[in-house]
């Protein structure tokens, strides 16, 4: 049992080190990873819109 709390202790300490970010820049990285979630879904879903009409074309599907 002692290991585990001196590692839990060592944990404790190591977070205390770890520069956070502030708010403001929290926000304005999720705003950035959502807007280039929702970009590369968008692309994504046309890249597979053209890849079913191209294979419905050639394999003469309904």
């Amino acid at each position: 049992m002692n290991k585990y709390t001196g590692f839990l202790k060592e944990v404790w300490e190591e977070l205390g080190k770890v520069t956070w970010l502030n708010r403001k820049d929290v926000v304005s990285s999720t705003i950035a990873v959502s807007v280039v979630v929702i970009l590369v879904a968008i692309y994504v879903s046309g890249v597979d819109v053209v890849l079913q009409a191209a294979l419905r074309a050639i394999l003469g599907g309904r």
